[in-house]
This record gives structure tokens, sequence and C-alpha cells, in this order.
């Protein structure tokens, strides 16, 4: 059990979080359901949604939560990971909650947990449920961390779930294949309630499995559609007939559509408990904002900053970069974590950017310039790449070769995005 006199801050309490279990990932729900069995109450009192995918998954849950927020409701979300504070993966009501909440949280989890050791998601996962049912909000909106399975979010049966998409990400816990990847992904689902798709072209399993376990299937092109509108804007469309003529997302790029489909599917199967207007949904779909998704920081110099970190999401970065005026050349500053696959991230983005910085991110888990250097031999014309072990160097050097009207894209990784975002935006603080 923690030292409590010693853990007396948010700091304190998740670097000795860090330590507590052997793995930084160690997939299962054994350990939250035996910790919530002494803590938390058997159901829920809110209304749950818990989205899932590959990709999509956080800007599906931030458009949810701005449109039940516009339609008066107050949310409480649980996403992961944070860009700069630790404090931004727990919302209530679209603020992050206080270090003091968080804490108190955690003495909780720890009091309850004995002798368990949990990991650093699983501490933080439960800390969220706790804070939102002393909360009592109107709903929760919980993101999977990865996969979904045997993710500590799935301790708790959704009254909703919903899968973005699927795509190769995580191979080494989740599968190979988009198949195998598509089952744990549907594990999520449950018996008799809505499992809401956001991918037309989804793996066929994952439709099947959700029939296998009982659940009603909504899936993009099927159930659910989307289609631009004759005069601006675009319609969203479900088997009941129901058509709603809605302004664009403010979240750039094409794909946004299937994502904003798929969170409004999802509330709208809540319609009975919790209705939302068609007027809030407008709303929420023009206020919903993500930090790090195609983010831009207009100035002599342009920044572009986007998490993608595989290649589905460097796929739709291209489709932004490709609608996105830039006057001058693009560079781009790249770093990765270990498990990644730099090749897919690199390759759709070639025909965009002139220069390449290739640094290492200060997460534990990032993989060492050397390597992603080697991984990329063949990918990138010589010339084109500079290697820096340090990332801040690697942000300091793109910048200095910059010149008016040029723009510097930062790719990889959240922890990649989250150093460029401390210097653009140094009042937002860090915490790791």
């Amino acid at each position: 059990m923690a030292d409590m006199n010693r853990l007396d801050n948010l700091d304190a309490w998740l670097s000795w979080q860090m330590q507590l279990h052997p793995k930084a990932i160690a997939l299962g729900l054994e350990r939250v359901a035996a910790v919530w069995a002494r803590l938390g109450p058997a159901s829920l009192p809110f209304p749950l949604v818990t989205v899932g995918g590959t990709n999509g998954k956080g800007s599906c849950v931030a458009m949810a939560e701005a449109i039940c927020r516009a339609a008066g409701y107050r949310t409480g979300v649980y996403s992961s990971p944070h860009l700069l504070r630790y404090n931004e993966r727990v919302r209530i009501d679209g603020e992050d909650v206080s270090d003091a909440l968080l804490c108190e949280a955690f003495e909780r989890i720890d009091r309850a947990r004995g002798e368990m050791a949990l990991t650093y998601f699983e501490f933080g996962t439960l800390a969220a449920l706790d804070i939102f049912v002393r909360s009592a909000p109107d709903i929760v909106i919980l993101e999977v961390g990865l996969g979904g399975r045997l993710d500590a979010v799935n301790l708790w049966d959704a009254d909703v779930s919903v899968v973005t998409s699927i795509g190769l990400d995580h191979m080494a816990w989740l599968g190979d294949s988009l198949d195998e990847i598509a089952y744990e992904k549907a594990g999520i689902f449950r018996p008799g309630r809505p499992a809401v798709i956001g991918q037309r072209d989804a793996p066929a399993r994952l439709r099947a499995e959700a029939q296998l376990r009982g659940s009603l299937p909504m899936q993009l092109g099927r159930e659910i559609d989307w289609s631009l509108g004759d005069g601006g804007g675009w319609i969203w469309s479900a088997p009941s007939g129901e058509r709603l003529a809605l302004p664009e997302p403010a979240m750039r790029g094409p794909f946004q559509y299937d994502n904003a489909s798929a969170a409004i599917a999802a509330l709208r199967a809540l319609q009975e408990c919790l209705p939302i207007s068609v007027n809030a949904i407008r709303a929420g779909l023009q206020r919903a904002r993500l930090p790090g998704r195609f983010q831009v920081f207009p100035g002599s110099l342009t920044w572009i900053l986007d998490v993608a970190h595989n290649g589905e999401a460097a796929q739709a970065l291209a489709a932004n970069l490709r609608a996105f005026a830039c006057r001058g050349r693009l560079r781009a500053v790249l770093a990765v974590l270990e498990d990644k696959s730099p090749e897919s991230i690199v390759g759709p983005l070639l025909p965009f950017v002139g220069d390449w910085y290739l640094a290492q991110s200060r997460d534990p888990r990032a993989m060492p310039v050397e390597v992603l250097s080697k991984r990329l031999e063949g990918a990138l014309p010589a010339p084109a790449a500079v290697l820096l072990s340090d990332l801040d160097a690697a942000l300091d050097a793109a910048e200095a070769a910059s010149e008016p009207g040029d723009a510097l894209l930062v790719v990889g990784s959240f922890t990649t995005v989250g150093a460029a975002l401390r210097r653009l935006d140094p009042g937002r603080g860090d915490r790791g």
C-alpha cells in the first residue's frame, strides 16, 4: 500500500503508479473487477457509452461530449492518453478534474486494492469511474485504451458501444490480422444493446461478433448513413426514416463525417432516457475540438500537430494535407513509439513533406532514433532526413530551417505532439 504521507500530490501518485505493476501493459479484467467490487456500485447510476476503435475514437468521444453539453446535460468523459496534463483524462462538464479530486480517488483505490498490483491505466480507469459515481453526471462516455475485450473500461456494461474503425495497430497485444483485431474490439458489445460500427468497410468479423453476442448492430452504410447536402452541410440518416440536416463538423477531414455519424447514432440510441434536439446536435458538432488532431497554429511559420501513429491515421492526415494550402515548404518532425510501424506513417505523407527530422521523444517506450532511421532507410531519400536524438532539438532545427510561408508538421505520437504543444501553448502546463 502507498505511503500516504509521501503521496501528497498528483505527481507523486503518478510516479508511484508507474512502478506498482511489473508490466506497463497487462490486459485483463480480473484486477479491476476485484478492486471495484470493494469500491463501487454493481450498476452505474448513469447511462454509459463506451467508444473503441483503431482510429477516430477520440474524435467520436469529443463530438458526443459536445453534443450532450449543448443539450444541457452534465457529462463525464474518460479518455487517454493525455497530451500535457494527466488531468485531461478525466473531464466533468467539459472541464479537466482537479489534482485534489484525482488524489482523493487514488487514495480510495489504494485502500480498496489491498495487495493487488494495478497497472497505471487500471489505476486511472478506476479513479475516473469512482469520480463519476460521486459526481453524478447525466451521461458518462469512456474511451477504450487498448483493444476492447480485455481493456479496463470493459469492466462496466455500456448501454451503447461504439467501434469507430478497425486497422492494424497494437498487434503485439491484439493480433496480426484485421479479423483478430476486430474480435478484440468487438468485446465491448453487449447483448440486447446497440453496437455502433462507424466504418463502412469494417472487417466482416466485427459485425458477425456483434450478432454472435446478441447485440443490435448499427453500421455505417447499412443501418445508418450520411451524404453531403446539395446546398452545403451534410445529411445524417437512420432506418427509421429520420434525416438530419447538419453543418460541417468543426474538426477537419472527410473521415470526421464517419465519426460524427457514429456519435449521433450512439446518442440517438439513448433518446428515451437522454433526449437531444437537432439544434443541440448542430451546435455540438460546431463546438467539438480535439487538440493534436490536425491542430493548426497559423503564423509566419504554420505549425500542424497530429498524433497520427499508424498507417490509417497517416492516410487521414494526408487527406487533410491535400486540402491544406501551404505557400512554402513543408517540413516534418517525426518521433514514434517502439511498437509502431514508422514506414506506414511516412508512406502516405511523402508527397507532401520536403524534409524530415527524425527524433526520439522522452516517452519510456520511444523508438530510439537510430532504429527509426534504420527502419526508414528504404522509405526516405537520405538527404531528406536529419537525425536528432532529442525531440526538442529536432523541433528547434526544423523551425530554424524554415522561412516565412513554410509549414512544420509534428507527427507520430501523443508525446511527440505534446512536446510541440509545450512550446506553442506554454500556459497549459505539463504533467506525466
